[in-house]
């Protein structure tokens, strides 16, 4: 009966300090969890494996390009109606590394990121050797320009690209169209109009994107307040824009667009800035969604984001406005 009834006591006292130490994981458990999280967020050399993910992203990005080439060029000149054929995709890989890391008293980093493309024919439609015809962006870019040139200069812009073959449509590789390709044209743009173009080397769709930076950004690091960790303090030196016609639009929004804050809800958004797109944008909450067993939020592009002023009135300030889809960067181009 003794045993029997030391056995009893045992258990109440097993009983009452799982329930003790329960109640305390309750209360203590997400404290515990959230200071963790804190700890490994802010951007610090000493955090080893947070930093080297920050510094050199482990994440792949991939970009799918697709073309539309023209099958009826010289018909189309003749006034018939244009026949395309879709060619594609053709993937790049996107690396991303952050160089000339400095960090400052204020709690914030400086760094220049710089980014890498390079070609996934295992995941691509074709190679870039491949031959399309497409509208020629130069010329045609070109003839927008003009429009507010004198006329002596837009006779003269003409007749030269009449002198260097240049018409309506281009026929190129794939490879040429993206990375870039000689042009007389271009040599002569450059040498004696600089500055209309926007690359002073080959011309091309993403010539001066590959083996290239976004920019000097300056984050701060979160060290005196995480909901500030990764947001944006300064790019090239600017806190906010001179490109677009309103304040709202030439503010500098967010992070640079790789990560945020931690504790994030659903009904916050996921502003950045992107100097590719010379503007602040930002993602919404989509739908719940789950990798490898862990729960996450899906945040898409919202419709709005590059509507003309008159479908969306917040976004005026970017105005010239083309039609809905399109944003004019040419006043951050030059």
């Amino acid at each position: 009966m003794a045993v029997k009834s030391k056995v009893s006591a045992g258990f109440i006292v097993v009983g009452v300090l799982a329930v003790f130490f329960g109640t305390v994981l309750v209360f203590v458990g997400p404290i515990i969890i959230n200071d963790q999280v804190v700890k490994n967020t802010i951007i610090d050399p000493k955090n080893d494996l947070s930093y080297t993910m920050w510094k050199d992203l482990p994440v792949p990005f991939f970009m799918s390009v697709y073309f539309f080439h023209v099958l009826n060029p010289q018909e189309i000149l003749n006034g018939e109606k244009p026949m395309v054929e879709q060619r594609g995709p053709y993937v790049y890989r996107k690396q991303c590394q952050k160089e000339n890391i400095t960090f400052h008293p204020n709690n914030t980093v400086s760094y220049r990121e710089y980014r890498r493309y390079f070609f996934e024919p295992s995941m691509s439609v074709g190679n870039e050797s491949d031959v399309v015809t497409i509208p020629n962006m130069l010329v045609l870019g070109a003839a927008v320009m003009l429009e507010d040139l004198p006329y002596a200069m837009r006779l003269l812009i003409s007749a030269t690209f009449k002198t260097f073959n240049e018409g309506p449509f281009l026929t190129k590789t794939v490879g040429e169209l993206m990375w870039g390709y000689d042009s007389k044209l271009v040599e002569f743009l450059n040498r004696y109009l600089p500055g209309m173009l926007p690359s002073s080397g080959k011309f091309g769709l993403f010539a001066e994107f590959n083996n290239s930076n976004t920019g000097l950004f300056t984050i701060h690091t979160g060290r005196d307040d995480i909901r500030n960790v990764h947001k944006v303090d300064s790019w090239n030196g600017l806190t906010e824009l001179s490109y677009w016609r309103t304040p709202q639009c030439n503010m500098i929004n967010g992070t640079a667009g790789q990560m945020w804050p931690p504790f994030m809800t659903k009904e916050r958004t996921l502003p950045f800035y992107s100097p590719d797109a010379c503007r602040s944008l930002e993602l919404v909450y989509q739908r719940p969604g789950e990798m490898n067993g862990i729960p996450l939020y899906r945040y898409v592009a919202p419709k709005t984001m590059f509507a003309n002023g008159t479908d969306y009135t917040p976004n005026e300030g970017f105005c010239p406005c083309r039609q809905s889809g399109l944003l004019n960067v040419s006043s951050c181009r030059h």
